[in-house]
């Protein structure tokens, strides 16, 4: 079982062409921002980094004593690997291993000691399936109450250059059906709600941008076990889970000033925070890069004027009747210009023959705008505009 394929991201396109080094040391990240003091208790906080609008970022310890990693909760797919000692591939010399020799309650699956293979659109990882304690960071605010979890997790020996030194995350912890694992094992979040540690079988996403949150109080997080409701503003709207093994749901169109412009008869959609952008069939995606006035360029990147921001239409996407639109403000990317002079598309297509129907991938650029929950219990995704 393959989790979803992504694209090439940015971030990919610009490290092939000898650009993303350049960028990055112009350009670094900023650092966490934290809650205020009004919190639900009810909901344990996950507090995630903003990479440059490309990836979001969470801490987690793993091992006695602990070791810390950075991990992308990826609701695109279902496993969860770390890196190792034993991993000499180039990719995994900037990143943290896990040293299984340190851990006093590291342990392997009794009797079985085998090679696993998981694969992703942008490479391939390497490793054995492995054991260990799951702790909050002694540091910063926990993210579930993992404490005394044996969670099963590959230790990867092989690491693709796709997640290499460029990568700001260590590892993926992945957050999509247990249907989705490669690796038959428990889940991270599965294992949580079986031992009971969160109060409800959901988790919810805010994921903030830099150019909206700029000076705001709130940073982007991850909440288990509950909802705070402070973080979105009108009426939430739940559409059902349509296949349980993605967070998919079904896509009614997509539409430009009112005209049905894809997804004509209907589609589906994956809401994926493993993913910068918005990804669909090709020849739809090219649909909209011709409305919006994109050009192409190199790596399969569409650049596009900086100043028509305020020219461009909305592109809509329409769930369950209600209309979730994405503005040029959000589409049209302007993290290039001042470094290369140009803005970039955040329209973005993968092979037609990627699935079997019609299907799209609302990434961060969609999941940024709509305050998103994940509703294990009832199998059903909640969206409502965020603040």
């Amino acid at each position: 079982r393959v989790p979803l394929m992504k694209v090439k991201s940015m971030r990919e396109n610009l490290q092939e062409n000898g650009m993303l080094k350049e960028y990055l040391e112009k350009y670094p990240y900023s650092p966490v921002k934290f809650l205020s003091n009004d919190q639900n208790k009810k909901v344990n906080y996950g507090y995630l980094r903003n990479y440059l609008d490309l990836v979001y970022v969470g801490l987690i310890t793993i091992g006695t004593p602990p070791q810390t990693f950075r991990v992308v909760f990826d609701t695109g797919c279902a496993d969860f690997w770390l890196p190792s000692v034993f991993c000499y591939t180039q990719s995994c010399n900037t990143h943290e291993r896990f040293d299984p020799q340190s851990s006093s309650t590291f342990n392997f699956p009794s009797g079985e000691l085998r090679t696993v293979k998981l694969s992703y659109g942008s490479g391939e990882i390497v490793g054995v399936i492995a054991y260990d304690t799951l702790k909050e960071h002694p540091f910063l605010p926990q993210i579930g109450d993992l404490e005394d979890i044996n969670q099963a997790f590959v230790l990867s020996t092989s690491v693709d250059q796709a997640f290499g030194s460029f990568v700001e995350f260590d590892g993926i912890l992945g957050l999509a059906y247990p249907e989705l694992a490669q690796v038959r094992r428990t889940p991270v979040f599965d294992k949580l709600w079986k031992k009971g540690r969160i109060s409800e079988n959901l988790f919810a996403f805010y994921l903030t941008r830099k150019k909206k949150n700029a000076g705001g109080k709130r940073g982007s997080m991850l909440m288990l076990g509950g909802v705070d409701h402070s973080y979105y503003s009108g009426e939430l709207r739940w559409v059902p889970v349509t296949k349980q093994r993605y967070w998919q749901v079904a896509l009614d169109s997509i539409t430009v000033n009112g005209t049905i412009i894809a997804c004509h008869d209907g589609c589906q959609a994956i809401l994926d925070t493993g993913c910068s952008v918005v990804d669909g069939p090709n020849e739809d995606v090219l649909q909209i890069q011709n409305i919006i006035h994109a050009q192409p360029s190199f790596n399969n990147m569409y650049v596009i004027d900086c100043n028509t921001t305020t020219q461009l239409p909305d592109v809509v996407f329409v769930i369950g009747g209600i209309n979730y639109p994405v503005p040029a403000r959000s589409y049209i990317r302007k993290f290039l210009q001042e470094a290369f002079g140009t803005c970039v598309s955040a329209f973005e297509s993968f092979p037609d023959n990627t699935f079997g129907s019609k299907t799209w991938i609302l990434g961060d650029l969609f999941l940024s705008l709509y305050f998103s929950i994940y509703d294990r219990a009832n199998n059903r995704v909640g969206l409502a505009p965020a603040i």
